[in-house]
C-alpha cells in the first residue's frame, strides 16, 4: 500500500527542486564502514544484518545519517558503535559511493562515506540502535565477508581495505 506521508529530510539531507514532470529529491549523506578487530590471529569485522525494502533480510555494513554538524568521520564512528556495539578509531578514509532510490512521492540520492576503523572496544550488540534497524551483528572473517554482504558496492570497499591492510593499496 502506499504510503501518503510526507517524508521530512533528516539532518545531513538537502531537499532538491525538481521540474514539474519529476519526483522530488531529496539529498541524503551518511557515513560509516569496516570495524576490523584481530581475533586468534584473524582480522574481522563487524557486520549487520537489516530488513531491505521488501523485507528481506540482508547483511551490510554499518552505516548512517550525519547528525547535527558531525563529519563523516564522526558519524562513522557513532554509527558503528550504536549498530555493532563496537567503538573504533577512524585509520583512513576507504571510498565514497552514491547511489539513487525511490518512494512513491519522491527520488533520494544518498552518498555515502566509508571508513577503514580499528576496533578500541566494546562488545557486539545491536540494542544500542536507536532506530532498531540492526537486526542482527556478527563478527566475520576479513577473508569471508563479501560472501555475506548483500550489495556489490560493498563488496568492493571490503576488497579495498583488504588490499590496504596487506600492504598493496
Amino acid at each position: 500500500m502506499p504510503s501518503h506521508r510526507t517524508r521530512r529530510p533528516r539532518a545531513g539531507s538537502q531537499p532538491r527542486r525538481a521540474s514539474a514532470r519529476s519526483l522530488p529529491v531529496v539529498d541524503e549523506t551518511s557515513a560509516g564502514g569496516l570495524v576490523i578487530d584481530v581475533q586468534d590471529g584473524r582480522a574481522v569485522t563487524a557486520v549487520i544484518a537489516r530488513r531491505n525494502r521488501g523485507g528481506r533480510l540482508e547483511w551490510c555494513l554499518p552505516k548512517g545519517h550525519l547528525e547535527g554538524t558531525e563529519t563523516p568521520e564522526q558519524a562513522a564512528v557513532r554509527e558503528i558503535a550504536e549498530e555493532t556495539g563496537i567503538h573504533g578509531r577512524v585509520l583512513r578514509h576507504l571510498a565514497t559511493i552514491d547511489y539513487w532510490f525511490g518512494g512513491d512521492d519522491h527520488r533520494v540520492h544518498k552518498v555515502v562515506h566509508h571508513f577503514l576503523l580499528e576496533a578500541t572496544g566494546g562488545t557486539l550488540t545491536t540494542e544500542n540502535d536507536p532506530d532498531h534497524e540492526a537486526e542482527d551483528v556478527a563478527w566475520v572473517d576479513l577473508e569471508e565477508v563479501s560472501r555475506r554482504l548483500a550489495y556489490p558496492n560493498e563488496r568492493r570497499i571490503v576488497a579495498t581495505a583488504r588490499e590496504i591492510l596487506v600492504g598493496d593499496g
